[in-house]
């Protein structure tokens, strides 16, 4: 930890979330329902669902439309995942760059070029707009995002061969 000028709280509050993240000193680690830890593309479709169900709530509460949009681009990528790591045998290690799901879209076969390139120029133009930049998200953006997620959602559920793991209704 820092011994410098950084607020006491900040540090203990820093020193805490390292903690739960390697998982020290918590007794039973609760982790979230829903998720399924059976496979790498389980788990990661599976967090595709529960980021929906967010994004439905937030929608229903009205004007999160930065948090909406965050949160439907981060569904989009699980969900290409999902699909990449149950038909082929990319790991997950293979998608810690967020551009290269969209890539790796049209090179697994689950979009045409142009669509995972126009999905990827989406989220590297507007996400990064909307998130780092000076614009202000739109009401049309986030119900836009939220139909486009739940599209690709639902095609990459329709074209795994192993069903009953979407948490979706």
């Amino acid at each position: 930890m820092s011994s410098g000028s950084d607020p006491a709280a900040v540090l203990e509050a820093l020193e805490r979330a390292q903690d739960a993240f390697e998982m020290v000193g918590r007794g039973r680690t609760e982790f979230e329902e829903g998720i399924s830890a059976d496979a790498d593309w389980e788990t990661q479709l599976t967090k595709a669902c529960r980021l929906l169900e967010v994004v439905d709530t937030l929608q229903s509460q009205d004007g999160y439309y930065t948090a909406v949009i965050e949160v439907c681009f981060g569904a989009i990528e699980r969900s290409i995942e999902a699909y990449a790591l149950s038909m082929t045998n990319d790991t997950l290690q293979d998608f810690q760059d967020h551009q290269f799901s969209y890539q790796r879209a049209h090179q697994i076969g689950l979009f045409e070029k142009q669509t995972a390139e126009e999905m990827k120029d989406l989220y590297s133009e507007n996400r990064t707009e909307s998130y780092y930049g000076g614009g202000r998200p739109t009401k049309e953006q986030a119900r836009a995002m939220t139909e486009l997620a739940t599209a690709v959602h639902q095609f990459v559920v329709d074209q795994i061969r192993e069903g009953g793991v979407c948490l979706c209704g």
